[in-house]
């Protein structure tokens, strides 16, 4: 900066002194506009530079989002099961209360159960009522201004809401809506995949097939995709369909050969043959 500040005084003192010829003048143009060039790279280097640093930057933000997305509908789902496995142990209790001679055996073996039970939930921190997944967000702001709209992660935890809720049509439109908003967000295959969860579990199975479908077509890269071509065979072997059913069970442990649904696949195989 500095070699161009004293090229420039050089070049007004020549013309101020009207001593300075047609060539000098020129070849201090020349000096001081490489020079100005020079300076110009660097700086649209630097900010190139920094474009990219940001862009890593989102992007792993929206990995870790993502990640804390999967993980929190993981946890959710693990403990709706541990809770209905708990009724179901509660109610095999009364019913085993009523009968004699083997009744202490059975509650023994019940009440071990029901002990591994309650160290999981308390292992993994699922038996508390309250717990950051399970959050409502608020969407207003506190200042008495308009409403704020909505961030994708609101949108993604109030449909979800919904879903464990057992509100399935109110969910399935609010994932419409956020899909519809965000249809490659984040948490987009998440949200495809509960629309299948819903059908699923009014039984619609032919609806829920057509709906993780979608999840295998349209996120191919995401970590759904094994839990969608799982489902997708349990609803053809509830509607009777056990070809269509073994093929997509194996292809799951074909594809996705390390994972609980591959275990699932397998298992769910022998019950078919």
């Amino acid at each position: 900066m500095k070699k161009a500040f004293y090229i420039f005084l050089a070049l007004f003192v020549l013309l101020v002194s009207g001593c300075a010829t047609s060539s000098e003048l020129t070849a201090l143009r020349s000096d001081l506009s490489q020079q100005m060039e020079a300076k110009l790279t660097a700086v649209d280097g630097q900010i190139a530079d920094l474009k990219k640093e940001q862009e890593k930057n989102s992007q792993a933000l929206g990995s870790m989002r993502k990640g804390q997305a999967n993980t929190s509908a993981d946890f959710a789902e693990l403990r709706d099961q541990i809770q209905q496995l708990r009724g179901q142990v509660e109610t095999l209790q009364k019913s085993t209360a009523r009968d004699t001679g083997k009744e202490d055996d059975y509650n023994k073996q019940l009440n071990t159960i029901l002990l591994k039970i309650n160290f999981i939930e308390n292992f993994l921190e699922i038996g508390k009522k309250h717990t950051l997944s399970d959050e409502s967000y608020d969407v207003t702001v506190s200042t008495g201004d308009a409403p704020a709209k909505p961030d994708r992660a609101t949108l993604y935890s109030a449909a979800y809401q919904l879903f464990k809720d057992g509100q399935y049509a109110r969910a399935r439109s609010a994932f419409q809506d956020f899909l519809t908003a965000h249809p490659k967000s984040e948490y987009s295959d998440n949200a495809q995949f509960w629309m299948g969860e819903c059908f699923f579990f009014e039984k619609n199975y032919e609806r829920a097939i057509l709906e993780y479908e979608k999840v295998t077509k349209n996120y191919p890269d995401g970590n759904r995709v094994p839990y969608a071509l799982l489902k997708q065979g349990l609803s053809f072997f509830n509607l009777g369909d056990k070809t269509s059913a073994r093929l997509l069970l194996q292809q799951v442990i074909r594809d996705f050969p390390n994972t609980n649904q591959a275990r699932i696949a397998r298992s769910k195989l022998q019950e078919i043959k």
